[in-house]
């Protein structure tokens, strides 16, 4: 009697405790953001430097130089020793100014990458951010969809979900009268041209009414689960050029949902030997389950599907040997980029920041200049495929 009681009170000791934790957490992360990002806590873009400008654009520095002292286009801030530094709202006047935008023409589908990998700490969320706000920084619309409980991808871009309550895409797909339009819960980011759709643990709730709404006799609504994602994205077809989906780490009925959804998937992969058998699960339980799908009518046809290995560190020859393994078997689907480990990207995760937007002087000059290569050779990548689904030879 005695011993059940303790355990008992145990249990509700730990239940206080981690409840009283977890609010002192979100409490002393909303303090960093409001002391990071003053006065209202909203995250602001830092400038550009000259050299990254034309990379974004794609033209050579020295043609914006000549178009900035002839007075055409836009006026950079120049810093005492002459260094010219853009907005991202000036770069987007100068590309159109120069007549690159890179924006969808008529024929051209709403390009949808989902991002997955069935294992956490994969670098997936990383992956799907930096791709976001390098699409949006190359000209392109771009919507950021978040769809993982964790919300790790929504707290990159500054939001703080059990004290912001932005609702989720969960309102978006919900099988009940409170189903709300997604025009209703998409937010505004500090990169124009991007826009996100945060995420929150009610997002949860889809995994639960799923199978629910799937034994129902009275509606077809569960049974075509896999739709609803899409019809979504639907009415949202002509604002955006790419969507990026930052799926749950788990092969449930969002990531499905999201897959059926896409257009093109990126599988983000640790070349670590455990990594690499977990994913060979994930596939075979993913096929599966996408042939029943299929089987139900829905054709899940993709213009593109790349492996991207992450946090790779060149000089470990195990690693190096378990991308020489994945690339023996199914070349065609590798990325040719790989995304190195850089202390870069886990320290300005610390200030829920990415590579784009954080100051190089912060860094190492070498450590951040290696990161952002590797970084955006990765997407770089990635705007080639987007412009091959487009029957574009080039990018932009």
């Amino acid at each position: 009697m005695n011993v059940k009681r303790a355990v008992s009170e145990s249990v509700t000791s730990f239940a206080d405790i981690i409840l009283e934790q977890g609010s002192e957490i979100s409490s002393k992360l909303d303090m960093l953001r409001i002391e990071k990002f003053p006065p209202n806590a909203q995250k602001t873009l830092r400038q550009f430097s000259l050299a990254e400008v034309a990379d974004f654009i794609g033209v050579s520095q020295s043609y914006l130089k000549k178009l900035h002292l002839q007075g055409k286009g836009v006026e950079p801030s120049v810093t005492a020793t002459g260094r010219r530094y853009y907005s991202a709202s000036q770069i987007n006047e100068l590309r159109a100014l120069l007549d690159r935008v890179p924006h969808r023409k008529d024929g051209d589908k709403l390009q949808v990458i989902a991002v997955v990998n069935f294992k956490g700490g994969s670098g997936k969320t990383t992956s799907a951010a930096h791709l976001a706000q390098y699409l949006a920084l190359r000209g392109y619309r771009v919507l950021a969809a978040d769809l993982d409980p964790q919300a790790s991808l929504t707290a990159l871009y500054g939001i703080q979900p059990e004290l912001d309550e932005k609702p989720s895409f969960y309102e978006a797909i919900r099988y009940d009268e409170g189903r709300r339009s997604i025009t209703e819960i998409i937010e505004p980011t500090n990169f124009p041209n991007l826009d996100v759709i945060p995420a929150n643990l009610e997002l949860q709730e889809y995994e639960y009414e799923t199978p629910l709404a799937m034994q129902r006799k009275d509606t077809a609504e569960g049974k075509l689960f896999y739709t609803r994602i899409g019809a979504a994205l639907n009415e949202v077809d002509d604002r955006y050029d790419v969507v990026v989906l930052d799926c749950p780490p788990q092969l449930g009925y969002l990531t499905l949902t999201a897959l059926t959804a896409a257009t093109s998937v990126l599988i983000t992969v640790h070349p670590q030997m455990l990594d690499i058998m977990s994913m060979s699960q994930f596939l075979l339980m993913l096929g599966d389950i996408l042939k029943s799908v299929e089987g139900a009518g829905v054709n899940v046809s993709l213009d593109w599907f790349r492996y991207l290995i992450t946090r790779y560190e060149p000089m470990d020859i195990p690693q190096q040997q378990m991308v020489g393994f994945m690339q023996s078997m199914f070349a065609q689907q590798m990325m040719k980029s790989h995304m190195v480990k850089s202390t870069a990207v886990s320290d300005a995760g610390l200030t829920k920041q990415t590579l784009y937007e954080v100051e190089r002087s912060q860094f190492t000059a070498s450590t951040y200049d290696r990161a952002r290569e590797a970084m955006d050779a990765v997407n770089s990548e990635v705007v080639d495929l987007i412009n091959m689904s487009w029957g574009r030879r080039n990018a932009g």
